[in-house]
């Protein structure tokens, strides 16, 4: 692979800690959702972190595809659900649901725009065979 960006973030006491980028741009307080048994709190999660690098990387793909069919979508958003759950050997796996809302477009196109870029999102491509990830168009 050809690298061309790479991003450098660390994050320091887990879950409840913090995530900073090393550029400045992300400083990010942690909590333990109560659904995880944690207390809640005001800070994010990993699992809010990973819906929103996917949503916004997905959202380009299907832009970037939208453009080689030459198709106009209008405004797209989407919505990433990410499931944190356990495993049949005790530990712990995730699950992706991803909805596109694409208002513009019939839904039969909608959701032929979906399945293709997940052929093309690198979150797509890093998942695929790894985790379960749900297509659907609202």
């Amino acid at each position: 692979m050809k690298v061309l960006y790479t991003a450098n973030a660390a994050a320091t006491n887990g879950r409840e800690g913090r995530v900073k980028t090393d550029d400045g741009k992300v400083d990010l307080g942690l909590s333990m959702p109560k659904g995880l048994g944690g207390p809640g709190g005001e800070g994010t999660n990993p699992e809010q972190l990973f819906a929103m690098g996917y949503s916004a990387c997905f959202g380009s793909a299907l832009a970037l595809v939208a453009r080689m069919q030459k198709v106009q979508t209008g405004p797209v958003q989407i919505e990433a659900k990410v499931s944190l759950g356990s495993d049949d050997t005790g530990g712990f796996g995730l699950a992706v649901e991803l909805v596109g809302h694409i208002p513009n477009l019939p839904r039969e196109q909608a959701e032929a725009l979906m399945h293709a870029a997940h052929q093309v999102c690198p979150y797509s491509k890093a998942t695929r065979g790894n985790i379960e990830v749900k297509l659907s168009v609202a």
